[in-house]
This record gives C-alpha cells, sequence and structure tokens, in this order.
C-alpha cells in the first residue's frame, strides 16, 4: 500500500462513490425518457452522465429533445428517483467505517455533490450522516461538474488551502474538477468510470474497493 499524505480536510462525490445508486439513477433517467416519448438512452450512455447537474444532464443525453421535453424528463426523473423507483440504493459495503474512522482521527470530512440540495438532505437524514460532514455543496447551488465552483467554496468556507485536501470520486468529472481545483484526487472504480478512465486524469491513487480506501487514507 502506497503512503498516503495527511489531509486536513477529505471531500466526497456522493452517487457511486459512498452510495450504490447507479443503477437508480440510469432507470429513473430511462423511465422519464419513455414518459416524455424520446429515445431511451443504453445503459452506458446514461450512466456517463452521472456527476453532472440534472439539467446539463438532461441536455447532454437529449440535446435533439424540446425545452418542454427537457424539462418534463428532469421533472419525471425526480420524482421517479424519489418514489416512483423501487431499486435499492445502499451504502457500498464499509462506508461507515470509513467516515467514522476518518472523522474519529480529526479529518474534515466534506461532500460536492450531482445532487439537488433536497436530494442530498434526504440521504443524508436516511443514512445518519448528516453530522460527520462540516460542509456541503449541491450542483443546484453551484456550476456543474468538472467546474470547481464547489471545492472552491468549500475550502473558502473551511479556510483550508487546496494542498491540505483530497477530492474522491468515480468519474472523470470528479478527477477534472479537483485538478481544476488546484487539489489532489482520488479515483474509485465502484461506481461509473473504470480504472483505465480515472487514470487518464491523474489521480493521486485509484481504489477498487471502500476497504482500499479506507486503509490508503486511516494509515
Amino acid at each position: 500500500m502506497m503512503q498516503a499524505r495527511r489531509y486536513k480536510l477529505v471531500i466526497f462525490d456522493w452517487d457511486g462513490t459512498l452510495m450504490d445508486s447507479i443503477g437508480r439513477i440510469v432507470s429513473s433517467m430511462q423511465k422519464a425518457a419513455e414518459h416524455a416519448k424520446v429515445t431511451v438512452p443504453d445503459f452506458d450512455t446514461t450512466k456517463s452522465i452521472i456527476g453532472l447537474s440534472l439539467p446539463v444532464a438532461v441536455k447532454t443525453l437529449f440535446p435533439e429533445a424540446t425545452p418542454s421535453e427537457q424539462q418534463l424528463i428532469s421533472d419525471t426523473y425526480k420524482s421517479q428517483y424519489v418514489s416512483g423507483n423501487d431499486m435499492p440504493a445502499p451504502l457500498f459495503e464499509g462506508v461507515d467505517t470509513l467516515l467514522n474512522t476518518l472523522s474519529k482521527s480529526g479529518i474534515k470530512l466534506a461532500v460536492a455533490t450531482g445532487k439537488s440540495r433536497v436530494g442530498l438532505e434526504r440521504v443524508l437524514k436516511d443514512t445518519g450522516f448528516t453530522e460527520l460532514f462540516i460542509s456541503t455543496r449541491c450542483a443546484d447551488e453551484c456550476r456543474s461538474k468538472p467546474d470547481p465552483q464547489m471545492l472552491e467554496q468549500i475550502l473558502a468556507e473551511l479556510s483550508i488551502d487546496s494542498k491540505d485536501a483530497v477530492f474522491i470520486g468515480d468519474t472523470i468529472f470528479d478527477l477534472q474538477m479537483a485538478t481544476a481545483a488546484g487539489m489532489d484526487s482520488i479515483g474509485v472504480t465502484i461506481g461509473v468510470a473504470n480504472e483505465e478512465q480515472l487514470i487518464k486524469e491523474k489521480p493521486k491513487a485509484i481504489f477498487n474497493s471502500i476497504e482500499e480506501l479506507t486503509s490508503y487514507l486511516a494509515q
């Protein structure tokens, strides 16, 4: 195991990094496309937009849809994901141990996510993690990934230099955002992107499980 830097702040992406929600996101978007009577994208194509803010994701997936169709897709996706989809979206195994280990060691924790504020607050409450994260930024509050605004705001709020923080995510958008913010990144292959895709963004490390990530950060 390579030696980890001692970071003051660890910022996490949510979907595909802490929560196994890829299947629920994809199926909700596909059902929204069906409802709007537009061409339904396949699994891999739909998966590729995870991490983007919802408006950007919809425009990327459905560039030929009219503005009203895109709005219908967005609205339907939200209702599908929250209550119309019974596909489970559990935390990845080991996430509880990871977050509590880092918190007890004095490392500050934050979240920068493609979720909306309402969506993030809901899952934080459901998982009992609300008090663990001292700062959070969501896609409807900042510019979409890979723009670094979310990370820059968190760093400014906590008065922490970018060299003392690391961002952890599962998509190329996550790692590109960290690079744009002048911050180290760590990739995980448990969500959207594979190692071959992530390594092109030059992360500090890439891990295939939460257990491996915990061992690295807890050194």
